[in-house]
Parts: structure tokens; C-alpha cells; sequence
């Protein structure tokens, strides 16, 4: 991607390097995909599992966990993919004659608490609606290269898009309805109206990079970056990975070749419209 010298975002909380929360004892990111795996089969939440890890055997850290300076060039890299995500977003809403909001993107180490729970890098990244907020461990995209395969600058500015489309669910009232929804279904039903929400993720994460492209950002093989990165975190990908058998009724964020279509769905035509995973 075409990067260097472009507008860097400010709403970035860097926390890494802080104090906070809990240490894990052997549980690093390389543990992200069994964690999935377990939250995908069980319905438990990843944030649950881990508080119960923590009261198996987690210790309070109050060591210092170093991490890279904060003009290190992947933290300005996040900041101008946030940027370019800022002016996608505020265009597309202004459009429509509304205001667009962003999210701040918290970077942290190992991990760090959220209005959602305590947020671990074996988590991966994620959204929390409750304070609007971003939350990612960068050594994610370390793991993203190794165990899935799927490196490169546009793959880790898709993992970024894709959770600020969940933040545009926040703020046109999709996620408040697929929460509600949850509430009175069944678990089977309950994981098809999440897959159906991360799909539209996906989507909403292509039109920015639809945007990102107009504005000359996009390079000749980035596009293929985005859609291997999407192809690797698709849910059967992961089953197989850790189980060796697909259960679809379990997929909670789609098969790898949902994610693909309609990341690129939203990549090819640029609209918010194309993005309706709940009407189809």
C-alpha cells in the first residue's frame, strides 16, 4: 500500500508498555486459534473463557511489558489506515446526512480491559460497542503471517477495516438489533445472525477499501492480500485447523468463501447497500 506521508489518525490510545490486567502463564497469541475454536463449539464468549482461565491459574503482572515506540512505522501504518477509514466512513455517512463518529483504536500488550471484559491478545483483534473502541495487539498480525498465511500491509489494514465496519453496526443500529434478536433465539439461530453480522463486516471493510483505492492507496496486489486474509480466518478454514471437521450450525463468523465474497462485494462496488447480509 501506498502509505508514507499520508494523514495519520490521533484517535489512538496506546496502552502498551502499561501495567494492566492479567498476565497469562503460557497463553500467548499462538493460543488464539484453539481459544476460537473452543468459544465457536461451545457458544461461550472468548472473554469468558479466558476470565475462567484466569481463575485456574493467571497471576497479576505488574511488570512493564515493553513494546515499540509509538512512531514505530506498523503504529503509523495503523494510524493512517484509521485515517483513511475516518475519511471513508465520514464521506459515506455525509451522504446519507449523518455524522459519522470514529472509534479510537487502543493498541495494547498481552492484555488490557475494555467496557466488554478483560481483552486478551489471544482474543485476536476485536470491537467493544460498549465503549466504541478498537482493541488490537500487533504482534496479531505476526500470527496472522505465521499460522494463517496471510501476510502483507493490506491483510492487516483489512483486519482494522473489517472491525471499524463493526463500529459502523454500532452506529447505525445493527449491532443493538442482532443483540436483541440473540437474546430470544436458539444457539443455532443465535450463530447464524453472527455470522450473518461479520459478514456484513467483511463487506462494510471492502467498501473502504474500495475508498482506499480511488484515493491511489491500493497497490496491484493488495487486493489479493485482503482476500487471502479473509480466506484464512473463515470459520470452516478453522475447524479443520483445530478439529479436522467442519460443523457449519457452529459458524459463527462464516466459511472462508462467505468472507471472500463478500469482502469483495463491498470492494468492487462501494456501497453500503450491497452490504445487506441480513436481507438475503
Amino acid at each position: 500500500m501506498k502509505w508514507r506521508g499520508r494523514r495519520e489518525s490521533q484517535n489512538i490510545e496506546d496502552r502498551r508498555g502499561s501495567p494492566r490486567g492479567l498476565r497469562a502463564g503460557g497463553l500467548g497469541l499462538g493460543g488464539l486459534v484453539l481459544l476460537l475454536a473452543v468459544s465457536y463449539f461451545s457458544g461461550e464468549n472468548p472473554a469468558d473463557l479466558l476470565s475462567t482461565l484466569d481463575q485456574a491459574g493467571f497471576s497479576e503482572s505488574g511488570d512493564l511489558s515493553s513494546g515499540p515506540p509509538a512512531d514505530d512505522e506498523t503504529t503509523r501504518f495503523m494510524r493512517v489506515v484509521l485515517a483513511d477509514t475516518e475519511a471513508a466512513w465520514s464521506s459515506l455517512f455525509q451522504a446519507q446526512g449523518a455524522r459519522y463518529e470514529p472509534p479510537v483504536l487502543v493498541l495494547f500488550t498481552q492484555s488490557t480491559p475494555s467496557a466488554c471484559g478483560l481483552g486478551q491478545s489471544a482474543m485476536g483483534p476485536f470491537y467493544c460497542p460498549g465503549d466504541r473502541k478498537v482493541y488490537l495487539d500487533l504482534s496479531f498480525f505476526e500470527e496472522l503471517d505465521r499460522q494463517f498465511g496471510a501476510p502483507g500491509d493490506f491483510a492487516q489494514a483489512y483486519v482494522v477495516a473489517h472491525e471499524v465496519g463493526h463500529h459502523v453496526q454500532t452506529l447505525t443500529g445493527i449491532s443493538d438489533q442482532v443483540s436483541a434478536a440473540r437474546r430470544s433465539a436458539s444457539t443455532v439461530e443465535g450463530n447464524a445472525l453472527s455470522v450473518r453480522q461479520e459478514l456484513q463486516a467483511d463487506c462494510y471493510a471492502g467498501v473502504w477499501g474500495h475508498f482506499a483505492a480511488l484515493q491511489g492507496l491500493v497497490e496491484t496486489d493488495d487486493v489479493e492480500e485482503g482476500l487471502r486474509a479473509a480466506a484464512a480466518i473463515g470459520d470452516d478454514r478453522l475447524q479443520r485447523q483445530t478439529q479436522g471437521r467442519v460443523v457449519p450450525e457452529s459458524f459463527t463468523h462464516g466459511s472462508s468463501a462467505q468472507r471472500v465474497e463478500w469482502f469483495r462485494r463491498g470492494l468492487e462496488s462501494g456501497r453500503m447497500e450491497v452490504c445487506d447480509t441480513f436481507g438475503r
